[in-house]
């Protein structure tokens, strides 16, 4: 089978070779998936820069999930079989034209399923499931604020808060991102490159402050939001993707790690805020019961229409440089998906 290894960490043109290595064997409780099509996500930028702590040492295989059919299954495998389309979380390893990954983090998908659509509702569908339904249990009424929201979660986060009936308001950094929010529901589109986000969420809310924030970003912005809670808000983290740019500096990510600011429990107390954070590689190993009921929710509500996943950007296996880059560069809206042949 062929794999993508992470060889070196820096660059995407100079971090990845293609290898050809021996098919993977299912273990109990294992299915083998033949492959259609690997889901990037910017925790894997994250690894390849070497700012991700629970990524493998190198050479290793980067992905979290992908999207193909049952080849083979493991002794105690009940609910799949052979010739089965399924979703499949993969805790690395995703960069395969085969994995085999455990049966209770993969899924039946309907065979008309997009691989695209499909490929995002694994890891960053149930991240904003997890985090906007479970942690935070989203309400109608409740004024939100979804940093990035026009990626790959931030897009699922704004279909999750309008299906709730929420007042949504988005950062984007240009303005095709801007109207791309609008199509999509966003009540408050906000060009963070452009606008102080928090000056124009106070001008709007008053004292009133917000109830929910889903932050990816990190740093100062994480401490902005912060600030923007009302009595019995809640601060959601999921991201840092302040610290990365289009080269390593060591000053960025310091200055991110600052500006996250201090939260005391007392001030917790005080105002009545809550701090969580979410990482769902945490959830699939030690809760994998919890993602799966993530996963079947959001394939449930994406075959009745009511999430609609967004593919950003579809490359072949052999230029997930070019994907990597074109990630990194945060102009994608929506999943960015390796396609291998076959």
């Amino acid at each position: 089978m062929k794999s993508i290894y992470l060889i070196r960490l820096g660059n995407s043109n100079t971090a990845f070779e293609m290898r050809e290595v021996k098919d993977p064997v299912p273990g109990e409780g294992e299915v083998l998936i033949e492959v259609e099509a690997s889901g990037l996500n910017f925790a894997d930028v994250l690894a390849r820069r070497g700012l991700y702590p629970d990524a493998p040492r190198i050479p290793c295989v980067l992905g979290y999930e992908v999207v193909g059919r049952v080849i083979g299954v493991g002794e105690g495998v009940e609910k799949l079989s052979s010739g089965d389309r399924v979703l499949a979380f993969t805790r690395f390893g995703g960069y395969s034209d085969k994995v085999v990954t455990h049966s209770m983090v993969t899924v039946k998908i309907p065979e008309a399923m997009d691989s695209g659509v499909a490929t995002a509702l694994a890891t960053q569908y149930c991240t904003a499931w997890y985090a906007a339904a479970e942690m935070v249990c989203l309400k109608t009424g409740d004024h939100v604020l979804i940093q990035a929201a026009a990626g790959g979660v931030g897009t699922a986060l704004v279909q999750m808060a309008k299906r709730r009936g929420c007042v949504v308001f988005g950062t984007a950094g240009s303005q095709t991102k801007l109207d791309y929010l609008r199509e999509i529901g966003v009540d408050h589109p906000i060009n963070y490159r452009q606008n102080d986000f928090e000056k124009e969420i106070r001008n709007i809310c008053g004292e009133r402050g917000l109830d929910v924030v889903f932050d990816s970003i990190g740093g100062k912005t994480f401490r902005k939001g912060y600030n923007l809670l009302g009595s019995g808000g809640r601060i959601v983290a999921f991201g840092v993707a302040g610290m990365t740019g289009s080269r390593w500096d060591f000053f960025r990510v310091l200055r991110t790690v600052l500006g996250f600011g201090f939260v005391h429990s007392l001030q917790l107390l005080s105002n009545s805020k809550c701090v969580l954070g979410v990482n769902m590689l945490k959830i699939a190993e030690n809760r994998p019961e919890v993602l799966q009921r993530c996963m079947r929710t959001v394939v449930d509500l994406a075959e009745k229409g009511e999430l609609n996943p967004t593919v950003g950007g579809e490359y072949p296996a052999d230029q997930v440089a070019e994907a990597h880059a074109f990630l990194e560069t945060r102009k994608s809206t929506g999943k960015v998906i390796l396609r291998w042949a076959g």
